[in-house]
């Protein structure tokens, strides 16, 4: 006979203990709960379709009796300036906490687990040598964490935001954000409805608005049903041991020690208002009841279910850490438009995406369309940048080739640039090219400082413009970091480089400004004794008047006393008031120590920071591989363009494969005449062949007519 120690009696412990004692009736479980058993604090936890299909599967018992308990809905409304946008097909299920501790408590009571409430538990060092196994689900403050924090090495991450869990006899109709601008500052709620009577709801705000405020533990209800009144709508806030919190993220190591595992919350955390932390444990608890059953060792058992949990967990991090941080910056959100404000708050997390969105609600998404443009994808709607017009908001990211012969561009530049103008980016945008023989990085850099390059780059140029629909641009930059060269000088030798560009037929110039590069240099206090704008703002005047310059900076360096955030909005300010058309919003390779977290659209909300506060046209880069990315970023408006760069390498007609997987036909997707027949997507089994236009068909026989004479 196995004997199993459940060290907490909240949701994740006790549906643990009933999971575990139906899949063997012959399993000794005790749970230790300190509270009593009509003792619960918050309301309403959530749950998604998918979580319930899995509790459904586990327990029939426990899933019907909370599916007779809940609360249900598909749509998300977003209060914000006397509108409400409502997007629907989401798939929820709320229930009371205090009725779902119940259900178990009386499931666990019927198969014969013994729950001792009011009962503190022996400490788990003294359990795991009485029992086989001991599950520390003892929540967020949890003492057996606390007691082996050398193996399990906990992170706990303290957040700077307040928010009070309160309640509402306020039935609401559906998941609801309302977001209220106060004369404090910006507050947000969390709310949802759990039972007839009624509904969650968090309020949440930045420290400085709370302070602002002046709000306490006892004053708080109070002064937020004052202060957001209009909600309410002459409803009551109801408290539960409510205070002022800071939510803290917990990351664990390793989530065991021998025979101890941790569980829930005391395993990880992940902010509300992506979900249910509830929703979480339980998924935990599943998941090792179910390895404990399939593997006859609790080792192996233990080591299976982290190994199948973390993947998941991480994932929910990762989302939810992305939320958090959005709802920390929402100062810098509010002022949008309600149409683009809602959109950028539902994908935030970037978990609901413009694809996903449109397959749960289409009819949302086509007034979002129509809104932004003229109904056709945003990606694919004209941008003005200067006085030049972009068909469709991709850019083909800088690639370095490093094929050059004195500094002249052949073959190889020649093909990746016309291979990504006829794949049909908007823009597309040349590798560093050096303004003087001293400024190239390696000897086989590109340069754009002798009448020979001019012609080079002419021959690709003029390709562009008379078979594609593309504009290309020339990246220039200085690639020493010698900060003692004189400024005149190389000002002067990057005004003749933007001559030299016009005279070879560019329509865009980009000042690398980022990157660790001579420019870059001067931009952070890594490289320089301070941040040094003088310098760069003199280069960037003396290029001015022949194109429109768009300047590319590192946002932030990755690495301690390195450019901030902060740093990076002053320093696009001050290049859009010397006279940029826009600001392509990099980070890092600066210094070598560097730590980026990379991943999907990783440095998008650096953009988006610039955008918001600058008020400039911002170019998002890094991490963005799909079009459904692509998508989300320019209609929630964090940034005007994207630049694609490892996926067009990847596949260079990536914005026209973009275009035919979204069924777009139009002006913005310019398919070159040779291409033209592949502008639909290729024929599979049970798809008939596509066919040519008439026009096509007559670009193809002229096109044979010219080849054969």
């Amino acid at each position: 006979m196995s004997r199993y120690a459940v060290i907490g009696g909240g949701p994740a412990g006790l549906y643990f203990a009933a999971l575990a004692k139906s899949l063997d009736p012959t399993r000794e479980i005790t749970v230790w709960e300190r509270n009593a058993a009509d003792d619960t604090f918050g309301f309403g936890v959530v749950f998604s379709d998918e979580t319930l299909d899995g509790i459904a599967a586990a327990d029939p018992v426990i899933a019907a009796a909370m599916e007779a308990e809940f609360a249900r809905w598909s749509d998300i409304d977003i209060h914000y300036r006397g509108r409400v946008e409502t997007s629907g097909g989401h798939g929820f299920a709320a229930i009371a906490r205090m009725r779902l501790l119940q259900i178990m408590q009386q499931r666990c009571l019927d198969l014969g687990v013994d729950v001792r409430f009011q009962s503190v538990a022996p400490t788990a060092a003294e359990l795991s040598a009485e029992y086989d196994l001991v599950v520390a689900a003892d929540g967020v403050n949890s003492l057996t964490r606390t007691a082996f924090a050398d193996v399990f090495q906990p992170s706990l991450d303290m957040r700077d935001c307040r928010y009070m869990w309160l309640g509402t006899d306020r039935v609401f109709e559906a998941f609801t954000f309302i977001i209220a601008e106060t004369p404090h500052g910006p507050m947000q709620v969390h709310a949802y409805p759990f039972s007839n009577e009624r509904s969650t709801f968090i309020v949440e705000m930045t420290e400085r608005t709370w302070a602002a405020a002046d709000l306490t533990d006892e004053c708080g209800p109070a002064r937020l049903t004052e202060l957001l009144a209009d909600h309410l709508g002459g409803h009551k806030l109801i408290t539960n041991n409510s205070k002022w919190l800071r939510f803290t993220t917990v990351r664990n190591q390793t989530w065991r020690h021998n025979n101890i595992v941790l569980l829930g919350d005391a395993a990880h955390t992940a902010h509300f208002s992506i979900g249910s932390g509830t929703k979480l444990a339980m998924e935990d608890a599943l998941a090792l009841a179910a390895n404990i059953q399939r593997h006859n060792d609790i080792a192996t058992a233990l080591e299976r279910y982290e190994a199948d949990r973390r993947p998941v967990v991480h994932s929910t991090q990762r989302a939810a850490q992305a939320s958090l941080e959005w709802f920390e910056t929402i100062e810098h959100a509010v002022g949008k438009e309600p149409e683009q404000f809602a959109f950028n708050l539902l994908t935030r997390s970037r978990r609901v995406t413009y694809d996903n969105l449109r397959q749960r609600d289409p009819a949302y998404v086509s007034r979002l369309d129509n809104w932004f443009g003229d109904g056709n994808p945003p990606l694919f709607q004209p941008y003005r940048l200067g006085d030049r017009r972009l068909r469709n908001r991709i850019v083909s990211a800088p690639i370095t080739l490093d094929a050059a012969v004195d500094g002249v561009p052949g073959d190889v530049e020649f093909a990746h640039l016309a291979g990504k103008a006829l794949g049909g980016s908007g823009l597309v945008l040349t590798g560093r090219t050096a303004v003087e023989p001293e400024g190239r990085k390696t000897v086989n850099c590109t340069g754009l400082y002798s009448s020979e390059q001019v012609d080079a780059w002419r021959r690709i140029t003029d390709f562009v413009h008379e078979h594609t629909g593309s504009l290309i641009g020339v990246q220039l930059n200085h690639g020493s970091r010698d900060l003692n060269r004189p400024v005149q000088e190389i000002a002067a030798a990057f005004a003749r480089a933007a001559r030299h560009a016009a005279d070879a037929g560019f329509d865009v110039i980009e000042l690398q400004a980022g990157h660790g590069n001579l420019i870059s240099a001067h931009l952070s206090p890594l490289t320089s004794p301070r941040i040094n704008r003088e310098f760069p703002l003199r280069v960037l005047e003396s290029m001015l008047g022949e194109l429109p310059v768009i300047v590319r900076i590192s946002a932030v360096d990755w690495a301690p006393g390195g450019t901030t955030i902060e740093d990076a909005v002053e320093t696009a300010a001050a290049f859009m008031a010397a006279g940029a058309a826009a600001i392509d919003v990099s980070s890092g390779e600066v210094v070598p120590h560097e730590k980026p977290l990379y991943g999907r659209s990783y440095q998008t909300p650096f953009a988006e920071r610039i955008r918001a506060d600058v008020g400039a046209p911002t170019i998002a880069v890094g991490g963005i591989s799909s079009a459904d990315d692509a998508n989300s970023i320019v209609l929630a408006g964090r940034a005007d363009l994207v630049a694609i760069g490892h996926a067009q390498l990847h596949d260079p007609s990536w914005p026209l494969h973009a275009a035919a997987s979204l069924d777009y036909a139009g002006e913005g997707a310019f398919w070159p005449a040779m291409h033209r027949a592949g502008s639909g997507r290729p024929p599979s089994a049970g798809r008939a062949r596509p066919q040519l236009s008439l026009r096509d068909k007559e670009d193809s026989l002229h096109r044979r007519w010219r080849t054969n004479g």
